[in-house]
């Protein structure tokens, strides 16, 4: 039997020179073991033990480390490249040893991909080989793949780009899957040619057929010290362990429109896309901590006949070049171009209808939670827009609101996220740190909380008890507990009929607030009833919140009172304070007036006002509570 792998190992490793000495590049060592052997390992553990090893520079190392290969399990063939030809002429020189269909792996990538499922995707009948692609931080400096919405590759855009290009970021990994006869027909017997920037252009100008296999798992370069540092580091991390296909992956699912990019009316322009300021390193984040970034956005400026199909691959090729410049990158980009109205000039009927993938319908998550096998209960909707939101939760995700874009003031449904952030930058340090942290500080309160008909959570404005309160309803959920929070705000009175420097109990209707609640506590059955939450923005009522409250299910009532009224504290089962930094608290009540519009020096003077009649006050209600939190460590807390 010919041999199903031809691993590239004959690069000298010139930029390695400082690492690997007179070693050849592939024999530079990756957490104590050479990259080579890592990546014949990987073949034989997906059962492709007979291995053809392309050998050049100082090849008698490989060889007499590696021998037959018996000890690591596989057969390997070596074929000694006798004058560097370039990738496709080291290849050419194999062809006699190798099966007609095989794969190709480049030995100075470390890769933890799933040749199995690789190897099935490919199909004789309909390409002459298949490459693997992935999108990376570095599109600007990487050979990129076009591809159709059926995955056939339609172009190569090799390394350097033109100037002002933009292209989706769609990089060439390096492993492929490739016919021996048709590289026979396409590959020059003589001269120097590379399969990327070469062979592949070649296949396409004879109208021959390549198909794109596109993964989020792990595949890098390691030819630098840079690179190779950044991969150990990667693999202790656990990176690639959480890409791969072992178990589900977590993703944080992204709106487009005024959560990645600002809100433009039906957008059909790429000039027309601008990145909100710390999208990028919100996404790099997430892209370096394991977790898919997976945009998913309704475009009914397709369905309108705004833009076409290509005009739309345009803006998000701009999209893509965008965050590459930030050094961040979408993992899969889902659409709905359906609009389900009729009427509109140019429009396309067959998209006009209505779908199961247009949000708040789940279509677009749930045919990435089956093609990327991701994990709901651990993954996150985040967007702008309560559609995102309600589309979120019947996904069963969890939810975050950013307060960019329409900042959840469409207001089409009645839907709470389970955090709100002011940026996405916001949201993900929530992801990725903020929600562990508070879950630990909150751990020590929840076995009271679980056998309590009513909890209160204290704080001052803006130190996290709504995002408490709600982290607290869904650890009750866990335990099979049903919990409702309720905010005190709901009985904020009209800002025209309250003294500002009364105090900070005027500006509430306790009396009214201590009613709904006491009937609700007192209930032996089921309570189905409204209330009309009060929008900070505009400091008006909005659309009611219905709620449905069983008389076992836990109340958690969070407001900024709820530690001052005497019959709220002991009508209270538990009393939470949330604890706060001061500069943290005021610069959270900075960004809180200048999103509501207030100008720096009237921010000032309300700041002022608070500091007499609200903070103070509050501040020694602390004792009162049986427990103290921080949902966030600060600055000078220890690591």
């Amino acid at each position: 039997m010919n041999c199903q792998v031809a691993i590239l190992a004959g690069g000298m490793g010139t930029r390695l020179k400082s690492r690997t000495g007179d070693l050849p590049k592939p024999m530079a060592q990756i957490l104590g073991r050479p990259v080579l052997e890592h990546q014949i390992a990987l073949c034989q553990q997906h059962g492709f033990t007979k291995i053809a090893l392309l050998v050049h520079y100082q090849s008698e190392y490989i060889q007499d480390f590696f021998g037959d290969g018996t000890k690591f399990g596989v057969e390997l063939t070596y074929v000694v490249e006798k004058e560097a030809r370039g990738t496709a002429g080291a290849l050419l020189d194999a062809l006699d040893v190798m099966d007609r269909r095989f794969l190709v792996l480049y030995g100075d990538t470390y890769a933890d991909i799933n040749l199995s499922d690789f190897w099935r995707a490919d199909n004789p009948q309909f390409s002459v080989g298949t490459l693997l692609l992935h999108p990376n931080d570095h599109p600007h400096d990487s050979d990129l793949v076009e591809v159709d919405d059926n995955l056939n590759v339609v172009g190569i855009r090799p390394y350097p780009h033109p100037e002002g290009a933009e292209y989706a970021n769609l990089v060439n990994a390096a492993m492929y899957i490739l016919d021996r006869d048709i590289l026979r027909e396409v590959i020059p017997e003589s001269g120097k040619f590379d399969l990327a920037k070469h062979t592949f252009v070649n296949i396409l100008e004879r109208n021959l057929k390549l198909r794109a296999y596109v993964t989020p798992e792990y595949i890098k370069d390691m030819g630098t010290p840079a690179r190779l540092d950044k991969v150990e580091r990667d693999i202790t991390f656990g990176l690639p362990e959480r890409l791969s296909t072992r178990q589900p992956r977590i993703a944080v699912f992204l709106d487009r429109d005024g959560t990645l990019n600002q809100e433009v009316n039906h957008l059909n322009s790429p000039s027309q896309l601008e990145l909100i300021d710390g999208v990028c390193d919100a996404i790099h984040l997430l892209n370096r901590s394991g977790l898919l970034a997976i945009g998913v956005t309704n475009q009914p400026v397709v369905a309108r006949g705004d833009v076409t199909w290509s005009g739309l691959r345009a803006i998000h090729a701009r999209l893509d070049h965008l965050l590459g410049e930030g050094k961040a990158y979408l993992d899969r980009l889902y659409i709905c171009p359906h609009h389900p109205d009729k009427g509109f000039v140019g429009e396309v009927p067959e998209l006009k209808m209505v779908c199961d993938c247009r949000k708040p319908s789940t279509g677009l998550i749930d045919r990435a939670v089956v093609e990327l096998n991701i994990a709901r209960r651990d993954s996150w909707m985040v967007g702008d827009t309560t559609s995102d939101i309600l589309a979120g939760k019947r996904a069963g995700l969890r939810t975050a609101l950013v307060r960019t874009g329409y900042a959840g003031r469409d207001f089409k449904y009645n839907v709470e996220a389970d955090f709100v952030g002011d940026s996405l930058i916001d949201v993900v340090d929530w992801i990725l740190h903020g929600r562990a942290f508070a879950l630990k500080a909150l751990l020590p309160s929840l076995a009271s909380v679980i056998s309590s008909r009513l909890v209160s959570v204290s704080g001052l404005s803006r130190s996290g008890k709504t995002t408490a309160a709600k982290l607290l309803a869904d650890q009750l959920r866990e335990f099979g507990k049903s919990a409702h929070v309720i905010s005190l705000d709901n009985w904020l009175i009209d800002p025209k009929l309250r003294k500002e420097g009364g105090g900070v109990l005027t500006r509430y209707d306790l009396d009214e607030a201590l009613r709904n609640i006491e009937s609700l506590v007192a209930a032996k059955e089921r309570i189905n009833f409204s209330l009309t939450p009060y929008d900070r923005k505009t400091q008006t009522k909005s659309n009611p919140i219905n709620y449905s409250i069983g008389p076992n299910d836990v109340i958690i009532v969070e407001g900024v009172p709820a530690l001052l009224d005497h019959r709220l504290r002991e009508l209270s089962d538990v009393a939470i304070f949330l604890d706060v930094s001061d500069s943290l608290q005021k610069e959270r009540v900075f960004k809180e007036y200048v999103w509501r519009g207030y100008e720096a020096t009237e921010i000032e003077k309300k700041i002022s006002s608070r500091e007499i009649d609200e903070v103070e006050p509050v501040k020694l209600s602390r004792s009162l509570a049986d427990y103290q939190i921080k949902l966030q460590k600060d600055e000078n807390d220890s690591k």
